[in-house]
């Protein structure tokens, strides 16, 4: 029997379902808003959760992440009468199960059901997380354990992955990670960056030549493809695989057989493929930039690493493991933290991921050396300014530390940026203490201050 919970503010949709699973054997209960399905889902462990996309407290896409991070982590099923294509990617991505449109029949919203509870039982009877290889993979967000369930999935079969994801999201660790959890571990692991094949040479990298080949062959060379024979072949940006040679390389991933530069025999090379890119292949495909035949065969599983800023919960974890691997291959002292280093890092966007967060720790080691603690001001220049201009022009004046723009030499907003964080600052300062003083009462809020109820409620949501 398994735990169903329906989010969903349509109370007679929620009541049929209830008793249509209930009918199949199934526990089941329902909440009519976000707040009240979230601790419902934190207080009780249900496996399947069917959650509606607009309900009258907030987005049920938005409310996904937090769902995911309750102790029973349950699939999620998207059900909505306003289905948009965009929406369905978000959901997917975020790792819903299914994301199915209203108005659909019982038969319709129950299928995937049996489906999710099926993949739940298979799921929990893998390989734990905790016994995969996954050396410098870190973090424990629902996003970062969604990507680590797939990496088991490829890990054990030999189907051919596509790792796809921003720069610096961990393609290569990722794919790495695959090859050593898979029966192919004590073999090669050959990576292959196409961005940096030389279009002369491409053919010979790839698939060896003989002695005399060329000019300059003086003798013969074992290609990529042969050293990755009985282990893993990675492609790396195969985005920018050239097209003349992709109608060759289809040939070899279908039948692991080519000839070498100037060779006359055929040669046998058993790998597993997988690749990585940051492109949109699918996009190229149509544009007559990347073969589609070729896209088919590579895809057969896909893995989508996320940007760290939407695993924002993993920049601490990240933060805190290199910078205490980095004190200790210094020969420095491990480094304490202030409140506000951490929350000036999970402000930060991080556009070159997590390659860039690591690369930010290395700078912050050496920049605080002979210093105890962290703080803000340990932080490269860049980071700082672009987190101080981003405060200002959002108004949020509240969050804005004043330390982050002294502390900058030789550079400071322009006066009316200032004076307007300034004010920012002062106003959500005072509404604090008004509403405290009141006791929220608008009424008697608005005489104190002498503004009108209109203001003071456009003021209280622009301060949050």
């Amino acid at each position: 029997m398994a735990k169903i919970l329906i989010i969903d503010d349509d109370s007679m949709l929620c009541d049929m379902l209830c008793r249509q699973f209930r009918r199949l054997g199934h526990d089941s209960a329902y909440a009519l808003t976000i707040e009240d399905g979230l601790k419902e889902v934190s207080s009780t462990k249900f496996d399947v959760v069917y959650l509606d996309v607009n309900m009258p407290d907030g987005s049920g896409l938005e409310a996904m992440p937090d769902i995911m991070k309750t102790p029973s982590s349950p699939e999620i099923i998207i059900f909505t009468s306003e289905g948009e294509p965009d929406g369905a990617e978000l959901a997917i991505k975020i790792g819903a199960w299914d994301y199915i449109e209203k108005p659909s029949s019982i038969k319709e919203l129950t299928l995937p059901l049996t489906r999710a509870l099926q993949y739940r039982d298979e799921k929990q009877k893998k390989k734990p997380k905790s016994a995969l290889k996954h050396e410098g993979i870190l973090g424990s967000s629902p996003q970062l354990q969604e990507c680590l369930d797939i990496l088991a999935e490829a890990a054990s079969g030999e189907e051919n992955v596509l790792i796809t994801g921003e720069t610096g999201t961990g393609k290569e660790l990722f794919a790495k990670s695959i090859h050593e959890n898979s029966e192919r571990s004590e073999k090669n692991f050959v990576v292959v960056d196409c961005a940096a094949l030389p279009d002369e040479l491409v053919e010979s990298i790839l698939f060896g030549h003989e002695k005399g080949a060329f000019t300059g062959a003086d003798k013969g060379h074992t290609g990529l493809v042969k050293q990755a024979d009985g282990g893993t072949l990675f492609l790396d940006e195969v985005g920018e695989l050239p097209i003349t040679l992709q109608k060759s390389f289809l040939r070899v991933l279908q039948e692991h057989r080519f000839r070498s530069v100037g060779g006359l025999q055929e040669i046998e090379s058993d790998f597993r493929l997988v690749t990585a890119t940051n492109r949109d292949l699918d996009k190229m495909a149509a544009a007559g930039q990347f073969r589609k035949d070729l896209l088919f065969r590579i895809k057969a599983l896909v893995l989508y690493l996320p940007p760290l800023k939407e695993r924002s919960g993993d920049i601490r974890e990240i933060s805190i493991n290199y910078l205490d691997k980095l004190s200790w291959e210094s020969g420095t002292e491990m480094k304490g933290f202030s409140p506000e280093f951490f929350e000036t890092i999970e402000r930060y966007d991080w556009p070159g991921n997590v390659r860039e967060l690591i690369n930010t720790m290395e700078r912050v080691v050496v920049s605080s050396k002979g210093e105890p603690t962290l703080f803000p001001k340990h932080l490269p220049t860049h980071i700082r300014v672009h987190l101080a201009r981003t405060s200002i022009k959002n108004g949020k004046g509240a969050k804005t530390d004043p330390k982050i723009v002294h502390d900058i030499p030789g550079t400071l907003p322009q006066l009316k940026d200032y004076r307007e964080a300034a004010v920012a600052k002062s106003e959500s300062r005072y509404l604090e203490k008004l509403m405290s003083l009141t006791q929220g009462d608008i009424k008697e809020a608005c005489r104190i201050s002498g503004i009108s109820r209109s203001r003071l409620y456009s003021l209280l949501k622009k301060y949050n």
